[in-house]
């Protein structure tokens, strides 16, 4: 039996990790970190409420005996200030990783990415950019294994209001953007579901691409 963490537990696909999570039967423990509780009584869950996503230091305790931990914080390009996007999606999971390897070196961390990042980190577009950077400081920094989830579009099988116009759009189209292949969309109880499989089992490679994704089903 095995014992996870979550950040991001109350978002589209966090949410779904944590469902998936909590009726595993490999998992016997479910410890997730957020900023308002989640009002949920379960008996493998653990939660834990903090302020400030750079700073694991109150809670680094939480972080022992952990074997798979998924970060699933992630904000939308142009819904928050450029330094502010950076902020939490290069620094949140960094200080997250580092608590980790720090008390569980043998973790494996599953990073809910995207896909386009660029590991060199000259795109001028900023969700490309600072993904690519969070892989690269990530890969090198010792964790047990690595993998980060580089989906395409992600359709929200539980309805919600979409960020903006264009979610509003890929939404209305999933049916035709799901005729171009496994290389275009996924479902997000697909991508929990894999993240969830790959977090315990591992697998071939450290950059998961969507059709890679698919094939952790």
């Amino acid at each position: 039996m095995k014992n996870v963490i979550i950040t991001g537990a109350t978002g589209m696909v966090g949410s779904l990790v944590l469902e998936k999570c909590l009726s595993s039967n490999e998992i016997s423990q479910v410890t997730i970190l957020v900023r308002k509780s989640i009002k949920q009584d379960h008996p493998k869950l653990r939660e834990f409420i903090i302020s400030d996503f750079t700073n694991y230091s109150e809670v680094e305790d939480e972080f022992q005996n952990i074997d798979a931990a998924f970060f699933c914080i992630g904000a939308y390009t142009g819904k928050v200030s450029d330094e502010i996007f950076k902020k939490i999606t290069v620094d949140f999971p960094v200080a997250f990783a580092k608590s980790l390897v720090k008390v569980s070196p043998k973790a494996s961390f599953c990073l809910l990415s995207g896909a386009g990042a660029d590991r060199t980190e000259k795109s001028r577009l900023s969700f490309a950019k600072y993904k690519g950077m969070a892989e690269n400081q990530l890969s090198k920094m010792g964790l047990g294994t690595f993998y980060s989830f580089r989906p395409a579009y992600i359709y929200p099988v539980t309805p919600r209001k979409e960020p903006n116009i264009m979610y509003s759009i890929s939404r209305a189209l999933y049916p035709l953007i799901k005729l171009f292949g496994k290389n275009t969309s996924i479902k997000s109880t697909e991508l929990a579901q894999a993240m969830v499989n790959v977090g315990l089992s591992g697998a071939d490679h450290e950059v998961l691409e969507n059709a890679e994704i698919l094939s952790y089903l």
